[in-house]
């Protein structure tokens, strides 16, 4: 199924996209699945853009609810194109945002989920971020984290992510590659990037959230800057992949051991393909170091499986400590609860 707009050319040159050659093109990649409940405020989050995007692309994973419905509604009225492509078969999130992403024709790309819903400034912060630096090749910003009525639960995203003034200050001086590589920083409803950078983020690994590869991998090939507001309401609600809670050590603990030997794994395998990307773009990379500190990132997290995978409480203390002493979890990992972790497990 796809919907566009009979009168596209009028609806393009009101978004700003068609009057002005000198003004990039922005489009939004949106993927659905069953995602009726809330879709609507996101849509029409969309039309109340101080800054209207030039398209929007939008990609359905098989919903079996009226999400396809409100999509085709929401086309005929938009204020600007609208494009809807229904998946024959069900692709999950990370391929159906690779999907959505490789759809787009503008210069600038900005992700959006479902169920949130953008302040009017969204994409302008945006867009003028990147705008004041040709070399920067991403941007994102705070959200303001609510509940399934878009009621305030009293923290903000970069609250419960600790991206705190040191990681800020790092990435201000050029070093976001070093905090992407410790940690998960930038949230893809937040994120916009610009579409040179699509031929190195693409294929996206399908073990991969979209947003934490498409971050890592720009910020090896081009600087990334962040704006300090908020940008959107962050919705909480029971069927969200991944939420934007404030978690405790209790619960961070008991997380920790319930995910187990699987979490370290895949850890492992993400960094793997992640290095694997870099040494096949190594003449883009902008800094030769950042392919050693790959390095550095997936020896740690093959010694951290080991850690895990180890039968002896000996071992583990042992091999955690000589981490510790090597400086790898500073380096590699968010924080020194992890080393804690890795013992005591």
């Amino acid at each position: 199924m796809t919907g566009s707009s009979s009168n596209q050319a009028d609806r393009t040159a009101s978004a700003g996209g068609a009057g002005d050659a000198a003004r990039p093109r922005i489009s939004i990649a949106l993927c659905t699945y069953n995602g009726a409940s809330f879709l609507e405020a996101q849509l029409e989050s969309y039309q109340t853009q101080t800054r209207l995007p030039d398209e929007l692309i939008v990609c359905d994973d098989g919903s079996t609810d009226a999400t396809r419905d409100i999509l085709a509604a929401f086309a005929r009225r938009a204020r600007f194109p609208v494009q809807v492509h229904a998946n024959p078969v069900r692709l999950g999130a990370t391929k159906n945002f690779e999907q959505a992403i490789g759809l787009c024709s503008g210069d600038l790309i900005a992700t959006s989920d479902q169920d949130d819903v953008w302040l009017p400034s969204k994409l302008a912060v945006s867009e003028r971020a990147l705008a004041e630096d040709p070399s920067r090749g991403l941007v994102f910003t705070d959200a303001e984290v609510v509940d399934e009525r878009l009621g305030p639960v009293g923290h903000r995203m970069w609250d419960a992510i600790k991206f705190g003034a040191l990681e800020k200050a790092r990435v201000r001086r050029g070093r976001a590659f070093e905090v992407l590589l410790r940690q998960w920083v930038v949230t893809g409803a937040t994120m916009m990037f610009r579409a040179r950078h699509r031929g190195a983020v693409l294929p996206i690994p399908d073990n991969w959230p979209h947003d934490g590869w498409i971050a890592l991998i720009v910020s090896a090939l081009a600087t990334v800057a962040f704006v300090p507001e908020t940008t959107i309401k962050y919705r909480q609600h029971s069927a969200q992949q991944i939420g934007g809670r404030k978690l405790g050590w209790r619960t961070l603990y008991q997380i920790a051991r319930e995910v187990g030997t699987p979490y370290y794994r895949l850890a492992y395998e993400r960094s793997l393909l992640a290095r694997d990307r870099l040494l096949a773009l190594r003449e883009q990379v902008r800094d030769p170091e950042f392919l050693r500190m790959m390095d550095g990132k997936v020896e740690h997290q093959r010694r951290r499986l080991a850690i895990i995978e180890s039968p002896s409480r000996l071992h583990r203390v042992v091999a955690s400590m000589g981490e510790l002493v090597h400086g790898r979890y500073r380096r590699y990992s968010p924080n020194l609860g992890h080393f804690v972790k890795d013992m005591i497990l």
